[in-house]
């Protein structure tokens, strides 16, 4: 993600030294937005200061790098003494294959993905906002594209002109996919959040981009849409909602709150829950682009026509103006630190849907820790228990949770992921935690962190520049069933890492796929995220590894033999 902002925002004009300045001398600082004010009000600027160069760096003796302790948000490369001064272009593997790959670039920050059959046919999905390419992938081996929209990068950045462009406001939202028993068709919710990158870098010297985001033009919420074939032309609109729950009936450009953010939690049923901030009060975060901390939603789906709001969930230390609420997030060693992510990412993770008879959801709410929720009263949402880490800034501090495993281990894995690059943060562990009994989950490990390939011309990771640390194992649902004890990572520069947890005292990596930096095909400016996401075909045995410079179809053992034929089964499952 550092590298959007380095990116995106290189011609904004941002006044950088003035803004640096003012940063680290608060009395400079005279905010005008009200709550962003506010939330700066409850503690004394705690910006960390840069780390000494000798405090952290390799090892010259044991070849590992040591993380700054803490660091501030950062949008340029700060390089340490040791890291590679060229991009690394070899690319590593060990107990995978590589069966197919697409040099094509829907964007190289970060996309969405998903997969849908429909009759007999396979297809993905991979979108970002306004960017949106639609592949038919029946033989994996043979995937072709079928539909463009908007821009497609390459070494100059992204084209010039976009192609069959979205209306202003309008674009794809991260989405959730499931087959609709009622209607007997599937069903597409869309999640439509407010604009942050290209907009605003600092919210507390940048007024006028504040402004923007509060009066945004575009829909802060959702989309249903009733899928009839694999391309928009088959969609029809069921639905549109805003999250701004005071004002369901407010217009775009009057709504408030953050919109749905990343993926709904839509299983096909009568639930659906989201993340979302409903009103500017949600303003206790120190993240210096993001306006809101957002809780939970929940919706009655049960016509996903007419969808209709249940309750909104809030965890202590969101709420500005509100005593209970500003004393939690005073109390949060993160205050003050102008850099911390507090608040909610993604949705609820859940094990079991509340139709199929699921009690509990899980919570990754950044740098207000990880929660337990039972919704089996999706009216009535209720904290259980909680549990929080050590400050580790920068950095998102948790954002995803895979429960794959829970149901048989009563484990869940809980992480975050780098926002800096050149490791110039903490590394982002992926914490073990046992959530056996709800109402007292304890951490009992981390999984390890991944090491250079042997033949390779660093020693550490952190050498290989760009971005290093985990992200996230795939979407909410994805083709088939996961594999018990296995747990495949997308790691940015580290690729795909595939973590065998089977036993729980002593967790490995069995395989791996480390791809090579492109020069030829990405912008300077945008190499960093080498790797940003993962999707499993579980029915088919096959990874779809996707990175700055396109698209790679991996096998494994771990998995099994990969089919490169039509799959058995449609998904989303009937």
């Amino acid at each position: 993600m550092a590298r959007v902002l380095s990116g995106m925002l290189l011609a904004a004009s941002i006044g950088a030294c003035a803004e640096s300045d003012s940063v680290h001398n608060p009395e400079k600082i005279e905010i005008k937005d009200k709550w962003v004010a506010r939330s700066d009000s409850l503690s004394i600027d705690k910006t960390p200061p840069d780390p000494a160069p000798g405090s952290y760096g390799m090892n010259k003796e044991t070849g590992e790098f040591t993380h700054p302790v803490a660091t501030r948000d950062a949008h340029d490369n700060i390089t340490f003494e040791g890291e590679l001064d060229y991009w690394d272009t070899e690319q590593y593997i060990k107990n995978m294959k590589v069966e197919a790959y697409y040099p094509i670039t829907v964007e190289p920050f970060h996309t969405w993905q998903n997969i849908v059959d429909f009759d007999g046919r396979r297809y993905l999905y991979q979108y970002v906002r306004r960017d949106l390419k639609i592949f038919d992938i029946t033989h994996p081996k043979e995937a072709k594209l079928l539909l463009t929209r908007g821009h497609t990068w390459g070494i100059n950045g992204p084209d010039e002109v976009a192609q069959n462009p979205y209306d202003e406001g309008d674009m794809f939202g991260a989405a959730s996919i499931q087959w609709n028993k009622k209607l007997g068709k599937y069903i597409m919710v869309q999640a439509f959040e407010i604009r942050r990158f290209g907009l605003l870098k600092n919210k507390r010297v940048q007024p006028e981009n504040v402004e923007a985001i509060r009066n945004a033009n575009h829909l802060k919420g959702f989309k249903v849409y009733e899928m009839n074939g694999p391309l928009p032309k088959d969609w029809k609109l069921l639905a549109e909602r805003t999250t701004d729950i005071e004002h369901p009936d407010a217009p775009i450009g009057q709504q408030q709150g953050s919109g749905v953010r990343d993926l709904p939690a839509y299983f096909g049923g009568d639930t659906m829950f989201v993340a979302a901030a409903p009103d500017a009060s949600y303003a206790l975060t120190e993240y210096p682009n993001d306006l809101y901390s957002a809780g939970y939603q929940s919706w009655d789906m049960s016509d996903p026509a007419n969808p209709k709001f249940l309750q909104q969930l809030n965890v202590p230390g969101q709420i500005a103006f509100d005593p209970e609420h500003e004393a939690a997030f005073k109390a949060n060693p993160r205050a003050g630190n102008r850099t911390s992510w507090m608040g909610a990412r993604m949705s609820l993770f859940i094990p079991t849907p509340v139709e199929e008879g699921g009690k509990y959801a899980y919570a990754a709410m950044g740098g207000l820790g990880f929660y337990v929720v039972d919704i089996s009263n999706p009216k009535d949402m209720k904290i259980v228990s909680s549990l929080n880490f050590e400050p580790s800034v920068a950095g998102t501090e948790g954002d995803f949770i895979d429960i794959s495993q829970v149901e048989k281990t009563g484990i869940v894995y809980f992480s975050g992921y780098p926002l800096n690059e050149d490791c110039w943060e903490p590394y982002k562990d992926v914490h073990m935690i046992d959530v056996s009994n709800p109402e007292k989950p304890f951490k009992i490990g981390v999984l390890p962190r991944p090491q250079a390939p042997a033949d390779a011309a660093f020693t550490d990771f952190c050498q290989r520049r760009g971005s290093f640390g985990p992200k996230r194992t795939g979407a909410y649902t994805q083709p088939g069933a996961p594999r018990d004890g296995i747990l495949p990572y997308n790691f940015y520069n580290a690729g795909l890492q595939i973590f065998d947890v089977s036993d729980l005292k002593e967790p490995t990596i069995s395989a791996y796929f480390v791809p090579p930096f492109n020069t030829e095909r990405v912008a300077e400016f945008a190499r960093g995220n080498l790797s940003h996401g993962v999707y499993i075909e579980y029915d088919r045995n096959l990874f779809w590894l996707f990175t700055n410079h396109g698209i790679y179809v991996l096998s494994s053992p771990v998995l099994g033999e990969p089919n490169f034929g039509p799959a058995k089964a449609p998904w989303p499952k009937r």
